[in-house]
Formats: structure tokens, sequence, C-alpha cells
């Protein structure tokens, strides 16, 4: 176990929080969880550490909502995943913690712009065809390699192809709980999950399941327009705290 101090746990547990909340109710909050890891961890450790909260979150978010997937889009975006998350790895064994984070913020505010963008142009109910979810797919793929940072791009595809509330969380659950644990050996392998990692997830645990309880009554009442709103704003807030200098 680390040793931290009472105020480092704290920013810990508000993320353990974080992570709940956006499996349950609020796509794109996840990179806010990311960045409070990372400001209290070692860069790499945080990055293993919070990919065993997510995989939590993720066996929460199945079981409130495994019946709403749409199995065609999982299955169009795969192949392009996979690709990500090989180019993801190979990009995190040699660039800097630096270049790891502007590399990612950047990417994040591309897709939100491309995805407002379509929206505005009236993008069609599934996304706009194979060539665009596979774009999707691919930056999806390497940005959860790098930073588990796919949530905000995930939650603009899905936005742009006008997903209703409980198909968004769906289809977020599956894609989610698969990506999350392909990532596991590569985390090992590159050193990011650590025993010492693994018993902090451990304690956080239960503020990530108790937030997910609060996000799924959240979800179950929220507009769709507040819903998409919300979205876009914390894709945007998490993408500019990558940017941010530490």
């Amino acid at each position: 176990m680390p040793e931290l101090t009472l105020g480092a746990w704290a920013v810990l547990a508000l993320g353990a929080v974080v992570v709940g909340l956006s499996k349950a109710a609020l796509p794109g909050a996840g990179t806010l969880a990311v960045v409070l890891f990372a400001a209290v961890l070692p860069a790499k450790e945080s990055t293993g550490t919070i990919l065993m909260l997510l995989i939590v979150g993720d066996a929460f978010a199945l079981i409130s909502y495994r019946r709403h997937a749409d199995w065609r889009t999982i299955a169009r975006m795969a192949p392009a995943v996979v690709v990500g998350l090989a180019a993801g790895a190979v990009f995190l064994a040699f660039a800097s913690d630096g270049l790891v984070r502007v590399t990612i913020g950047v990417l994040l505010l591309g897709v939100v712009a491309v995805t407002l963008w379509r929206r505005r142009a009236g993008a069609v109910r599934d996304g706009g065809g194979p060539l665009v979810a596979h774009a999707y797919g691919g930056v999806a793929g390497f940005t959860t390699m790098v930073a588990n940072a796919a949530g905000p791009v995930m939650s603009m595809y899905f936005l742009a192809a006008r997903f209703p509330v409980q198909a968004f969380l769906g289809t977020s659950a599956w894609f989610f709980a698969a990506v999350n644990l392909a990532k596991l050996p590569f985390s090992i392998g590159l050193g990011l999950l650590t025993p010492s990692g693994a018993l902090t997830a451990l304690v956080l645990v239960p503020a990530v399941i108790a937030a997910a309880f609060v996000g799924r009554m959240f979800a179950r009442r929220v507009d769709q327009r507040l819903f998409d709103r919300i979205v876009i704003i914390l894709t945007v807030v998490g993408s500019l705290f990558l940017l941010l200098p530490r």
C-alpha cells in the first residue's frame, strides 16, 4: 500500500466516485477521474490502478444496462479498436508522460469538434457508416490503452448517432467491459498494474459502487437534452485538464 496523506486519499476517493458516476450515468466524466488519479499517484501506477476501478464500474453497468446494447455498433467498431489498442501499447512504451497527456487532450478536443459539426450537419442514426465507426473505434482503442480516456471518444460517437440514454449506457457498458478486460495483459506486461496499485484500488471499490447506485437513479430520470449537454461539457473539461501543465 502506498504511503499517502489524508488529502491524497480524499482526491483518490473523489476520483473513484467519478468513475462510478461515469459508468452509471455520466459518460465522459471518466477523464476527470484519470486526471485526479494522475495528480496523486505516479503516472504509470495511476493508469493501472484506475483500470481496476473501471472494471468494477463496468460490472455494475452491465448489471444495470446489459439489455440495452446496440450490438451492431459494437461489432462494427471492434476491429479498429483492436488496432488502436496495439498502437497505444507501442506508443506508451516509448512516449513520455507529458507527450501522452498532450496527445490525448488534443485528440479528444478534435473528436468533440468533429462530433458537434456532424450533429449540426444532421448525422444519420447509425453514426455515419463503417468508415466513421472505424475512425472513432481506432481513436478509442488508442486513448483507452494510453490513458484510460476512451470514454469521451465513445460518448461523442454515441452522441453523434443520437442514441437514447439507455441504449447509450448499455452499449457503453458492454463495449468497455470487453475493452478494459482486454487491456489487463498489456497493463501487466508494461508494469502499469502493480500489487500496490491493486491494493489501493481495493480500498476505493466501495466509493465506486456507491456512486454507481446514485448515478443509476439519475440516469432513469434525466432528460435527453440535458444528458447530451452534460456529456459534451464533461468531455471538453476533461480534455482541457489533460492539456494543463503539471
